[in-house]
């Protein structure tokens, strides 16, 4: 990224403070169950009963609402289009939470002016008002949407499972956020772990990497363990607290709803 765009975002991220109760739910590599989490988190907090918004923040390859089953009326990519305010593309879940859908596969959203992002961050913060918790589900890597979204979240979390190009990858987003000098405070969730053994070690891999060079250890914050009903749900285009409500996945997400207004990493 060139010095003109890394003083633009800077910009941006001074324009304003982080959105309360924002929940960014990122990984450096695709794959690893980013965006089932965050389904299933947002609807274990709306469970709680928390009013709650998931935004597809995967400019490029949204699926949010491919694995709702949702048919949006109006999604993100309309409502830029055709310049409406963001709240038309707002379209309510079975699940019980709220839904700002992308477009996949496009690159007009994925490459949008630092402008244009800006404008688009504002209308979130303007929708946010009307909820207790906006997850945003980034895109895979640290690109400049990735990096302005999760700006504007108190919290990230980083998802990784133990293969070690994604341990690696999730190291370069850790050190991204960190050396951009983000507002938002990074927690590590292990995910489709064996069990919580192997889970505790994937962890300990990867913040021993953190502690050695970049001086910081983010914890913990919940193991995933590996669970048929997630692929089984996924297919089924199902939220896995609906359609398994007992697995040990849904237990696992439901635990780390559990921390989440607990969470102090600072």
């Amino acid at each position: 990224m060139n010095e003109q765009a890394q003083r633009g975002i800077a910009a941006v991220k001074s324009d304003s403070a982080v959105i309360p109760g924002a929940i960014a739910i990122a990984s450096g590599k695709g794959g690893v169950g980013k965006t089932w989490l965050s389904i299933t988190l947002a609807q274990a907090l709306s469970r709680n009963g928390e009013r709650v918004v998931l935004f597809d923040g995967d400019l490029g390859l949204a699926n949010v609402d491919i694995q709702l089953g949702l048919t949006p009326a109006i999604d993100l990519g309309t409502a830029i289009e055709r310049q409406l305010p963001l709240a038309r593309a707002v379209t309510r879940s079975a699940a019980g939470f709220d839904v700002i859908a992308g477009r996949s596969g496009s690159g007009g959203l994925a490459n949008m002016p630092l402008h244009r992002l800006s404008a688009l961050i504002a209308a979130l913060r303007d929708v946010a008002t009307q909820y207790d918790r906006v997850i945003i589900d980034l895109g895979a890597g640290i690109d400049r949407p990735v990096r302005l979204l999760a700006a504007q979240c108190e919290t990230a979390l980083v998802v990784a499972n133990d293969e070690p190009t994604t341990l690696t990858d999730a190291y370069a987003l850790i050190k991204m956020l960190t050396s951009d000098q983000a507002p938002c405070r990074v927690g590590l969730v292990v995910n489709s772990a064996q069990d919580t053994i192997q889970g505790q070690q994937t962890y300990a891999t990867l913040s021993k990497a953190c502690q050695n060079f970049l001086k910081l250890d983010p914890p913990l914050l919940g193991i995933i363990r590996r669970d048929p009903k997630v692929k089984e749900a996924i297919r089924a285009q199902a939220p896995l607290l609906t359609r398994h409500p007992g697995s040990i996945a849904a237990q696992d997400v439901e635990a780390l709803a559990g921390q989440i207004p607990l969470i102090n990493l600072t």
